[in-house]
């Protein structure tokens, strides 16, 4: 089974896999001679990953994958995206190695920028204005909960994403560099600042050129985050000398804490320093990750793989903006909607720009359920590939909800429900043995569904009076469904009935029909599988409903 799956892996053509290939292609050309590469690449394409592991010593060391969060701020859609994606990319290369390679990703945040400015939002922002200019380790905590504000927000990012079962290593910046694991490409740095500066001052406006250093000294006076220029470098001592506002010209050592870079050159430094195999980032920043590339390079590093994924749109398709306000929070979406259907939307088409609103969430939960039913259907070729697999880590439920969310928003509206004991008393008619234990999905797309009808359906619904066509249609219906049986949950048998009036009474095209059902009885321009809905609703319950349509009281 281990070595289907490893061929399987080989074929799959969903973007995980792909982006699993390259970072596999990555670690064989930056570890081994070509003669190795290519005996290695044998045993891989034969099946044999743990062969090939065993035989060079080394493929041991753990492929380390990173993702970044700049702790200023919460954890954020982007947060979420970046980690859920690379976690994607992780499962797929150890599927493909056989499992048995080791691997690491590092959630790594950089707590030792300076703090620039006062977020919005927090509480005590006179405290963080005089905390202006310091590493985030050392602002004090406006919440009063931790050591300083970066503490605070590392804190919050680590229940984010434990929160989401995600499998990371939590590194913290200021860490790092105090402990000196840094220290060693520092000096490199220092050693090489012209080749550094050759890079990064052609990108730069004139202006910025002018007092332009990758070095960010931290001031022994005042503890701020100096963007100053660097005035002399002493190699062999490992230090620079610059002019401190408050303390005049002073010289500090790049190691051990005392200064960071700017964020290019760090981003350079840290793949260096940490041996970083794959990192992806945001369209927004291609030139970025190619001069970070190029510093690597200077610095003695490899730079790691990866890709650019496109950046999210608001619902006029303008690009969003924290400081607008104009996107989706992780708390909004987890509102509406499931854990899952945001991994399901991450998923899907990252190269694409897409409309990151409210108005997505259904759609993704009912993407999302429908993966989960297909997947038992498929053969294992096109299971791999399947965004389920990928979400669930290769071991999707065997089962969803049998109710689709959109079902569930049109019976919230017609049934006037306000809690989840009102809609369970209706599934126990369509779904006898169900219960909140039995269905937990079910349950918890209840709840979403009451918070999504009653903030963005209900304020939008809009009845309208039946044509003589329609009305004469919705009689009918209503007469065959009351010859039925009056505990029919067959919703089959009931879309039959539906499809047969639509017919006898000449809706050119047919869609015209199931329109008037939504539009009249619903509200909605759009709406579930009617039968299904009938049966869940209740026959008699949807009888009375037709009737009231026929006679436009629903409009009035």
């Amino acid at each position: 089974m281990l070595q289907n799956l490893e061929t399987l892996a080989r074929d799959a053509r969903s973007w995980p896999f792909e982006q699993a290939r390259n970072l596999l292609d990555h670690v064989l050309k930056k570890r081994l001679s070509d003669a190795e590469r290519t005996a290695a690449k044998l045993l891989i394409d034969a099946g044999k990953a743990d062969e090939a592991l065993a035989t060079f010593e080394a493929l041991q060391k753990p492929v380390l994958l990173e993702t970044g969060y700049g702790p200023s701020g919460l954890p954020h859609m982007g947060t979420f995206g970046e980690v859920a994606r690379t976690t994607m990319v992780r499962n797929a290369f150890r599927a493909l190695t056989g499992d048995h390679w080791p691997t690491r990703l590092v959630a790594f945040s950089d707590d030792m920028d300076g703090l620039r400015k006062v977020p919005d939002g927090v509480p005590n922002p006179e405290m963080l204005r005089e905390d202006l200019h310091l590493p985030l380790t050392k602002v004090r905590d406006p919440f009063g909960t931790h050591d300083s504000f970066g503490a605070h927000n590392n804190a919050r990012l680590r229940a984010f994403l434990d929160g989401f079962g995600f499998d990371y290593e939590f590194m913290s910046s200021t860490e790092q560099y105090r402990s000196g694991r840094f220290d060693d490409v520092l000096l490199r740095v220092l050693a090489r600042f012209d080749e550094v500066m050759a890079v990064m001052l052609p990108t730069l406006g004139e202006e910025r050129r002018a007092t332009y250093s990758p070095f960010l000294p931290i001031s022994p006076v005042t503890g701020h985050v100096l963007q100053v220029p660097t005035l002399d470098r002493d190699v062999e001592a490992g230090t620079i000398t610059f002019d401190d506002p408050a303390g005049g010209r002073t010289t500090v050592p790049v190691t051990g804490g005392h200064v960071k870079l700017q964020w290019k050159p760090d981003w350079a430094m840290r793949w260096t320093a940490l041996d970083v195999d794959y990192e992806m980032s945001g369209k927004d920043l291609i030139e970025s990750v190619r001069e970070s590339s190029r510093l690597c390079r200077v610095m003695g590093g490899v730079p790691p793989e990866g890709f650019n994924y496109e950046l999210f749109l608001d619902v006029e398709g303008k690009k969003i903006s924290k400081s607008k306000g104009n996107g989706l929070t992780m708390d909004e979406w987890l509102r509406y909607g499931t854990p899952e259907s945001l991994a399901w939307y991450m998923f899907q088409s990252p190269k694409s720009a897409k409309s990151l609103h409210f108005n997505v969430i259904p759609r993704a939960i009912d993407d999302y359920l429908s993966f989960i039913d297909q997947y038992q259907a498929q053969e294992p070729a096109k299971r791999i590939d399947n965004a389920a697999w990928h979400i669930h880590a290769g071991d999707p439920p065997k089962v969803a909800s049998p109710v689709s969310f959109s079902l569930l928003l049109n019976l919230v509206g017609v049934a006037n429900a306000s809690t989840k004991d009102q809609l369970w008393a209706y599934m126990a008619r369509y779904i006898p043995d169900a219960t909140p234990g039995t269905e937990p999905t079910l349950d918890r797309l209840m709840g979403h569904a009451l918070n999504y009808f009653d903030d963005f359906v209900r304020p939008a619904k809009a009845f309208r009076a039946p044509t003589e066509q329609e009305a004469a249609a919705f009689r009918d219906l209503a007469a065959r469904l009351r010859a039925l049986p009056a505990d029919t949950t067959d919703g089959e048998i009931i879309q039959n009935e539906v499809y047969a009036v639509g017919k006898a009474h000449a809706f050119e095209p047919l869609r015209a029909w199931f329109g008037a059902l939504y539009e009249v009885l619903l509200g909605e321009k759009q709406g579930p599988r009617f039968g299904s809905f009938a049966a869940i609703y209740g026959l008699p319950q949807t009888v009375d409903l037709l009737e009231h349509g026929a006679d436009g009281a629903l409009a009035g």
